[in-house]
């Protein structure tokens, strides 16, 4: 799997709706492109009245904005039985409030000359509006009132559920790679809550009832557990005036207790295989290593987090990368096609994955040994300086294309927001890639990929039913939501 990371791709490893990074080669020689003269200036960050976050990022280039507002909760502060809950509540957020009814919020946004959505993940839910800048003050008003006056009728619940469900047949069940994903997190954690899926567990969709979604709604939808984000062409005390008066106003409320479980060590390999009706094999290799919990004063694993993150690009990051190489050309070829991903910016436990499909002729268990000979190799022989600066000089440069889009830095400053990084993050996040070193990375190629860090997940394909048609598998390797 080739692909061009930008930084905003390293935290949407595990965010809602976002896809594979893009599939393209990295820029050809070291050049780096300058910033355009007219772009955005730093972000700024204040605490409303009541204890919500706003986050204004200016962007005069076109006359338009994006409003956005995180609520720091996911998946993972679910509880056993509820598991799908905060995807769920997500889609009722849309089904009418006090002042609305069911499906006009997104009629008076594209009557505003504008597109919404939403997200969730395992660790934070999101909505966003992308409009004309003068629109700016009409979305806050919707907004906030969604915020605080979600409501709905049973009967509008029951049928969106069944469209949930729907949702995970499709994405999941359907899936067969989705759904091996969907097994390897709960075999490799045990109480970690990211060993349940965002989507839910069908059994718990099946039993859900309209006030669990309530109840959730009433516990994390508080201003302590929010943040409000705006980015595009707006002035930051005309954007502080009006979310002191949509938000601010709104009642403060004591911010939730989290209940997180702390995943017991590892003892041993863990190795499942997941029978399912498919046209090719596939194998996933996940490994437990350190996240980055801060970006001020580094601490070794935020340490060892960075360096992670630059062995997955030097492994699968641009086209002709090792695995691509050792694996996929070549008359001895073991891969249809390989990749790697650090998941390392998280509020939960962080992974390192090696995935792989067989070549034909080639067996799972062949590509699964490639894959780690490709690390160990690192282990042994490090990595040369052309390859850290290739991956140096990409990053650089799709930091600065990243910013042409005023939706990616919204996305951004919300996603490090999540994650309790300062507005600055993305700044220190490339400083500190910079400085990663070549003995950096294969120190962590030799310490973080024993067999006592491993969950290995393989796909055994069955039979396809020609009767039944089939779903196109995503494009992506991992599944996200």
């Amino acid at each position: 799997m080739k692909r061009a990371l930008t930084l905003l791709g390293l935290v949407a490893c595990l965010s809602a709706g976002a896809g594979n990074p893009a599939l393209a080669n990295p820029p050809s020689g070291p050049s780096v492109p300058s910033a355009p003269a007219s772009a955005a200036v730093g972000a700024q960050q204040f605490t409303l009245s009541n204890g919500m976050q706003l986050i204004v990022q200016p962007d005069r280039r076109a006359p338009t904005a994006v409003h956005m507002v995180w609520v720091r909760v996911g998946s993972m502060d679910e509880v056993d039985g509820k598991s799908g809950v905060a995807h769920v509540l997500e889609h009722m957020m849309f089904k009418g409030s006090k002042e609305l009814a069911a499906g006009e919020f997104s009629r008076r946004v594209a009557a505003l000359g504008g597109r919404d959505n939403a997200f969730t993940s395992r660790d934070y839910t999101g909505y966003y509006q992308q409009i004309p800048s003068n629109r700016l003050e009409d979305v806050m008003r919707l907004e906030s009132d969604r915020f605080a006056n979600n409501q709905w009728p049973d009967d509008e619940f029951r049928r969106e559920l069944e469209v949930v469900k729907e949702e995970r047949r499709m994405r999941t069940d359907d899936q067969p790679r989705a759904a091996l994903f969907e097994q390897l997190y709960a075999t490799a954690y045990t109480a970690s809550s990211y060993r349940r899926p965002v989507i839910g567990w069908m059994k718990d969709l099946d039993a859900m009832t309209p006030d669990d979604a309530r109840a959730f709604f009433r516990k994390w939808y508080v201003p302590s557990n929010a943040a409000v984000v705006v980015a595009g062409d707006v002035d930051v005390a005309e954007v502080r005036r009006l979310a002191e008066k949509y938000y601010g106003s709104l009642p403060a409320k004591p911010t939730p207790e989290r209940q997180t479980q702390a995943e017991p060590e590892q003892k041993q390999l863990r190795r499942i295989t997941v029978k399912l009706p498919a046209e090719q094999a596939f194998v996933a290799l996940g490994f437990k290593v350190p996240g980055i919990s801060q970006l001020e004063t580094l601490g070794p694993q935020d340490k060892d987090a960075l360096a992670l993150l630059v062995l997955s690009e030097v492994l699968s990051g641009y086209s002709g990368a090792r695995l691509e190489r050792a694996l996929e050309q070549g008359p001895n070829r073991v891969a249809d096609s390989a990749g790697s991903s650090a998941s390392v910016l998280a509020r939960g436990p962080s992974m390192f994955m090696l995935t792989g499909v067989p070549a034909a002729g080639k067996t799972a268990a062949q590509v699964e040994a490639a894959l780690r000979a490709q690390v160990a190799r690192v282990a042994r022989e490090g990595v040369n300086a052309a390859e850290l600066e290739r991956v140096k000089t990409q990053w650089i440069a799709s930091n600065v294309y990243e910013r042409d889009s005023v939706f990616n830095q919204a996305q951004g400053l919300g996603s490090y927001w999540s994650m309790h990084l300062p507005v600055d993050a993305e700044e220190r996040l490339l400083q500190h890639l910079r400085a990663v070193t070549s003995k950096q990375v294969q120190d962590v190629a030799a310490r973080y990929f024993g067999d006592r860090q491993l969950t290995v997940a393989t796909l055994d394909p069955q039979p396809l039913d020609p009767s039944k048609p089939r779903r196109p598998e995503s494009a992506s390797e991992q599944p996200l939501h």
